[in-house]
């Protein structure tokens, strides 16, 4: 069976022709690659049109791959450009470090592989997730850190600044607001100009250099002080708010050192022109002029006093505002006040105001003059009885004693033949009058000016036995 021309390839070693399918010869020979008509024998028939048809579709074939896999290229590389999260996530994927590399560099991926990866890839968030993941902190701001301090670390902090402090017979504590400056209450000092503190170990003298009782407030300078001693950070009452934990450090009892106790605020009040921050923090005898510190171990009060006794006063406790201290450092004169905080708590607690307590001082003044005045008094009424029987004709009765009448015009007539010397007797004894009258006048005009009512002073002299119409004359 003889084939076509076209069909077969001639071997240049034995002549035969052998098919195109087989590439090998039987002598051995191999099968010359076509490049030319003449390779084929010169023929420009139909089995070399065939041969060049096929050799041209071929390399159409390659050049339509070749195509085709630029254009997916070029398609890929615009979408990476794109600022997309997933482009993003499909760069991430396909740079991985590959441990198994003998580079140690990055692995390379094809990009068929990439395509799979972008295929298989999880849905990408919507904006708004994308957005809170953004705004989240890597690490807790400061705030946070602070707050979410251990309780044990801030009282560990703080504990090496507070003082025992010991005035005369009384104790209390306080707290260096500097390395040779220590704040207390006023009331723990009392009338002292010397004290004594203790901090640990260490012991020092120290002088009261300004007191303002208004506030109840006192500073201390510590004499040979550690120049390394630690101090607390002064705060502000203008932030703290009720619900806020706080902590109280002091001396319980003037003896028990270091005792904290921790509470909230339960509410910041003025009393008059002193700010008070109330805690349910236990406040005991000693712990008067320690700090009271918020969580983080800022100063925002000085522990000043605690309600308890018949008011069932149960968990009441004040600070003192740290403003006032800062006021008291600076040597403000807006550090002083017209009543103590005290005070101020009393009448907020019994409803009464400033005028009203102004007015309870006006009346305490007037009974003290009226307890004077009638002992001078009871020695007049000696007086008459022993000689008026003696001088006296007539007088005018009016008051609780008869000798007021000695105090109107020609209200007593005394005899000129008595053998006392009867014009003298009544000389003294308008002397005397006389005194108590100026007295008594000025006392009322005094209480008037505080307040006091006409009604009520009259109600004192009728209670004394001083009664007589000629007082309000």
């Amino acid at each position: 069976m003889s084939l076509s021309g076209a069909h077969v390839w001639r071997c240049p070693s034995c002549a035969r022709q052998v098919p195109l399918r087989i590439e090998e010869c039987r002598c051995g020979t191999a099968r010359a690659v076509v490049t030319s008509q003449e390779e084929h024998g010169g023929a420009t028939g139909e089995g070399g049109i065939q041969a060049q048809a096929e050799t041209s579709g071929s390399g159409t074939r390659t050049l339509l791959v070749g195509l085709l896999l630029g254009l997916a290229i070029a398609g890929l590389a615009f979408s990476w450009m794109q600022p997309s999260e997933s482009n993003s996530k499909v760069t991430a994927t396909s740079t991985q470090p590959n441990p198994m590399a003998d580079s140690g560099g990055w692995e390379q991926v094809e990009p068929e592989e990439v395509v799979n990866q972008i295929a298989d890839s999880p849905t990408v968030p919507q904006p708004e997730a994308r957005r809170s993941a953004e705004l989240r902190p890597s690490q807790p701001s400061a705030l946070s850190a602070a707050s979410s301090t251990a309780l044990e670390d801030v009282v560990a902090r703080v504990l090496p600044s507070v003082v025992s402090i010991q005035a005369g017979s009384g104790r209390g504590t306080g707290f260096f607001v500097r390395t040779d400056f220590v704040l207390t209450n006023a009331h723990v000092v009392g009338d002292e100009t010397s004290v004594r503190l203790q901090t640990g170990s260490k012991q020092y003298q120290g002088r009261v250099v300004r007191l303002s009782p208004g506030t109840d407030l006192a500073l201390v300078q510590v004499y040979n002080s550690d120049p390394q001693q630690p101090s607390l950070s002064l705060g502000s009452a203008q932030g703290v708010r009720a619900g806020q934990e706080v902590i109280a450090i002091g001396f319980a009892l003037g003896v028990l050192s270091n005792t904290v106790t921790r509470g909230i605020v339960s509410a910041v009040r003025d009393t008059g022109t002193v700010r008070l921050i109330q805690t349910d923090a236990a406040i005991n005898p000693g712990n008067s002029g320690g700090p009271l510190v918020n969580r983080d171990g800022v100063v925002v009060g000085v522990n000043s006093m605690r309600v308890a006794g018949t008011q069932g006063g149960e968990g009441l406790a004040f600070a003192v505002a740290i403003d006032h201290g800062t006021q008291l450092l600076r040597g403000d004169s807006s550090a002083a006040a017209t009543a103590t905080p005290m005070q101020g708590l009393n009448r907020m607690m019994t409803g009464s105001s400033e005028t009203s307590e102004m007015r309870e001082r006006g009346e305490k003044a007037y009974r003290r003059t009226l307890e004077q005045v009638v002992r001078s008094g009871n020695q007049l009424d000696n007086y008459w009885d022993r000689y008026s029987k003696s001088c006296v004709i007539t007088s005018n009765r009016a008051g609780d004693r008869q000798w007021f009448a000695v105090l109107e015009p020609n209200g007593v007539r005394i005899t000129a033949t008595s053998a006392y010397d009867c014009e003298a007797w009544l000389g003294e004894l308008r002397t005397a009058a006389a005194a108590i009258r100026t007295a008594l006048t000025d006392a009322a005009e005094a209480a008037r000016r505080q307040g006091v009512y006409p009604g009520v002073m009259r109600d004192l002299r009728r209670e004394y036995r001083m009664a007589w119409p000629g007082w309000e004359r």
